[in-house]
């Protein structure tokens, strides 16, 4: 039986020393260190040793079974590392080689807008505020003094999901949660831009999404000259500080008295042209002082506070701005259409 051991031993470190893989290494271990390896079969038959044989085999067995796996271990760092170097062969990068441009991309041109807007109005000390877009009928209608039965509900054509949720149809509901919680005894004074839902039929003005900013300013002695210095400032920034505002009457069911904000047509200065309908004028955006009943469900005393409050669309601004005619350009993904605008803003696309 030793000779056989030895023999298996030589034969064993023979093999290993000609092994090219990992798999031919892993291959002989199973074969000779196994459950049914030649060694393993060798050593079961040493119960039919005396009992002076058996240690002498046994010892002779274990040092047999630690120099072939000293081997087969040895053997396999020497492939791995083979393994590696060929692996880094083939994957070595040639640094000299010209990069390839990878072009930037940038802000949507609404997006560049709404963050104009935000920055304007940051600066004069109002705050960003958030709401939902899924919205109770409360808070998009009911808060905003427009109850069940008000006739101004079919101005805004509704998306409802059941009888009291709905996508909301502006971003005033936003005001009326601010308000809220306030608990009618601080100030407020925040813009909340979002999107926004109603049923329309998409064409080049209109869209059944589109986005809308609110701005509302809450506190004692709150002024509509206050609301017109705000929108002047805002006509400025936004189209050029040779742009004049004019405020004409209209209705909005929470605001009394309500105004629309037109700006003098920058392609003719006012004097009349096709885009402006030979006015000389261009609307922009509803405004007016926050109804007192709007107030009173907010908490708020309006013996105590006055309040102004505005509604704009960036969709619009931008139309006005860079002079696109259709609407459903923002929302198509037309790089060819993003890339000029966004080139308009100084950035890469």
């Amino acid at each position: 039986m030793k000779d056989e051991l030895y023999a298996i031993q030589e034969e064993t470190l023979n093999k290993i020393k000609n092994a090219y893989s990992l798999n031919e290494l892993q291959d002989i271990k199973v074969e000779v260190l196994g459950k049914k390896g030649s060694l393993t079969g060798v050593l079961r038959g040493m119960g039919k040793l005396s009992k002076e044989e058996r240690p002498v085999v046994g010892e002779i067995a274990n040092k047999v079974r630690e120099t072939i796996s000293a081997q087969i271990e040895t053997k396999s760092d020497v492939l791995e590392e083979k393994v590696l170097e060929e692996q880094l062969e083939k994957e070595t990068l040639d640094v000299t080689l010209p990069g390839r441009p990878v072009q930037a991309g940038g802000p949507h041109l609404l997006t560049s807008i709404i963050e104009d807007i935000e920055d304007l109005f940051i600066g004069m000390g109002f705050e960003i505020k958030e709401g939902p877009e899924v919205e109770t009928d409360y808070y998009n209608f009911e808060a905003l003094n427009l109850p069940k039965d008000h006739p101004a509900r079919d101005m805004q054509d509704t998306f409802y999901l059941t009888n009291e949720l709905l996508l909301r149809t502006h971003t005033s509901p936003v005001q009326a949660r601010t308000m809220n919680q306030y608990e009618g005894n601080q100030p407020v004074k925040m813009i909340c831009p979002g999107k926004v839902y109603r049923r329309d039929t998409d064409d080049a003005t209109h869209s059944h999404q589109f986005t809308q900013i609110e701005g509302l300013y809450v506190d004692k002695n709150v002024r509509m000259s206050d609301l017109k210095g705000i929108l002047d400032r805002f006509a400025k920034k936004m189209f050029g500080q040779d742009r004049e505002i004019r405020l004409r009457p209209s209705f909005f069911p929470f605001t009394e008295p309500s105004v629309e904000m037109d700006i003098s047509c920058k392609v003719c200065n006012g004097e009349g042209c096709s885009v402006c309908k030979q006015s000389g004028w261009i609307e922009i955006l509803g405004a007016g002082m926050v109804h007192p009943r709007v107030l009173e469900m907010a908490g708020y005393d309006p013996e105590v506070y006055s309040g102004f409050a505005f509604g704009m669309g960036p969709d619009r601004i931008a139309m006005l701005k860079y002079g696109i005619d259709d609407i459903r350009q923002f929302y198509t993904n037309d790089v060819r259409f993003l890339r000029q605008y966004h080139h308009a803003k100084g950035g890469i696309l």
